[in-house]
């Protein structure tokens, strides 16, 4: 073979070789959608993490995640139509609407779960499910450990599982509720890493706790010594003026006038609540760290709606104090900044269009809540500039970075604190600023305008604002446990209990 006839036969062997074997700078690798997974409290304030500034409750699990993601100050569940605040709460985190488009039904509905399957993703839930049960059948294709309902004794949950028919199953009593959830998340867990992982997961645990009966397991008890727990800053004996039924099933957890003996008690078994529930989501997370899974999935901490207990003499959420309606929000996860915190004014059904942008999913279409991806890196402060919250027909509030303003239409009665200056809510300035009033009052007539609140606004009846709180009655509900009604219902007939859905 002469030298041309070589060279030719090389540069051939090369094309070939070339078409066989591409160079490495003209391979596409396609980057593994991130895994998800969402935890969800029930009940929780903000302010009861420590991470949030409380120097009382031993949260270092959750604490953690805050310091590996961005921890949000401003996050809002907008209210509820009802007592149950959870319910509608839950519908709209799963839905991306607001209240007045979903309301607490969402059968029908396209929830988040549904649309992460739709895009390839595996769905799995376990804990409360606080909406149609055919509604967690229709988002979910695995579950273990599925309550449907408002509360239960946490020693006595009936759960069901997702059987292979995609229906859920006989109901059953196995432990308490934490470690249920807890574990059928581990469970799913191992059971993924063991197989194929073709698909990335979306992984739902929905814990009861720190929801009432406030009974932690037994090995929690005592874990907080009550007598070094603080009063909260806006503690009261009683509600100063009434609202609504100021007897609703949450207020009868504790006698009036509000001692501070029986707030801190409650802050005991609260805090010991959440802190068996910080060591599991421990456990959760400390499974994907050995299935190799961590460093991949996005997680992300959140509750349904705060608590008072204690503060303005109020035990539950039926009001539209920041205690009751501020909810944490910490998100975490591969290629989100570290050790961050945002002030932005958030909603719970933003996280659903927000959630699928950072999988790589198209936002959805026809929701209400905003993607707030660039709050989230950094790359603007705010996603709107105030937040409009509100409690059955009887309550609204707006609320600036500095302002609120909180109306009540049936007793044409109004409060305005500067929250900059008094965030416990203690002063209220209506008197002292009617401009801010005014001001205020237009702001919350567009709210109430655009999110086609259907209240009244102006009521031709006024009702009255004064009660008695010594004629207020405790009377358990029927899923109280021994523990609660010997340590919270003294000297109460027990033997006749109502019904509880909260």
């Amino acid at each position: 073979m002469n030298k041309l006839n070589f060279l030719l036969f090389t540069c051939a062997i090369g094309l070939l070789c070339a078409g066989c074997h591409p160079a490495k700078s003209t391979q596409k690798t396609t980057k593994p959608k991130p895994n998800v997974l969402f935890i969800f409290a029930d009940d929780q304030r903000a302010d009861a993490l420590g991470c949030s500034g409380n120097g009382y409750i031993r949260t270092p699990n959750i604490d953690a995640l805050a310091q590996r993601g961005v921890r949000f100050t401003r996050n809002y569940v907008m209210g509820g139509h009802h007592g149950a605040i959870c319910a509608p709460s839950r519908a709209m985190l799963m839905s991306g609407k607001s209240l007045f488009h979903v309301y607490d039904k969402l059968d029908g509905v396209q929830t988040m779960p549904m649309y992460f399957n739709q895009y390839g993703y595996e769905t799995f839930g376990t804990g409360k499910w606080h909406n149609e049960a055919s509604s967690f059948e229709a988002s979910f294709q695995k579950g273990k450990n599925i309550y449907v309902g408002g509360m239960a004794d946490h020693f006595n949950v009936p759960c069901q599982d997702l059987g292979p028919d995609g229906k859920l199953g006989e109901k059953t009593k196995k432990g308490f509720s934490t470690d249920l959830f807890a574990d059928a998340a581990i469970d799913y867990i191992n059971e993924y890493a063991q197989g194929g992982q073709e698909s990335p997961f979306f992984c739902y645990v929905s814990f009861t706790a720190p929801h009432d009966p406030r009974s932690p397991r037994e090995d929690y008890i005592g874990m907080y010594e009550q007598e070094e727990l603080p009063l909260p800053g806006n503690f009261k004996k009683a509600h100063p003026f009434k609202f609504d039924n100021m007897n609703v099933r949450d207020e009868t957890l504790a006698p009036w006038p509000r001692s501070p003996e029986i707030i801190r008690e409650s802050l005991a078994d609260y805090y010991a609540l959440m802190s068996h529930l910080d060591k599991r989501v421990g456990d959760v997370i400390q499974t994907l760290k050995d299935k190799g899974l961590y460093e991949n999935t996005i997680i992300i901490y959140t509750a349904d709606n705060g608590l008072a207990v204690g503060s303005h003499g109020l035990l539950g959420k039926q009001n539209l104090y920041e205690h009751s309606t501020n909810v944490p929000l910490i998100v975490s996860g591969p290629g989100i900044p570290e050790k961050e915190t945002s002030d932005a004014f958030l909603y719970l059904y933003d996280i659903f269009p927000t959630l699928a942008n950072l999988c790589g999913l198209p936002v959805p279409e026809e929701i209400d809540g905003t993607d707030f991806t660039d709050v989230l890196m950094g790359k603007t402060k705010q996603v709107r500039s105030a937040i409009y919250t509100v409690y059955r027909n009887t309550v609204r509030a707006v609320r600036t970075v500095d302002w609120k303003l909180i109306n009540y239409p049936q007793q044409q009665y109004t409060q305005l604190f500067n929250l900059s200056e008094d965030p416990l809510e203690l002063h209220n300035l209506a008197d002292q600023h009617p401009e801010k009033v005014e001001e205020l009052t237009e702001l919350l007539e567009n709210w109430h305008e655009t999110s086609d609140d259907t209240s009244d606004l102006h009521p031709t009846k006024v009702l009255p604002m004064e009660y008695d709180y010594t004629k207020l009655r405790q009377k358990p509900d029927n899923k109280q446990p021994p523990y609660v009604l010997e340590k919270y219902f003294k000297g109460v007939d027990t033997k006749d209990k109502v019904k509880a859905d909260h």
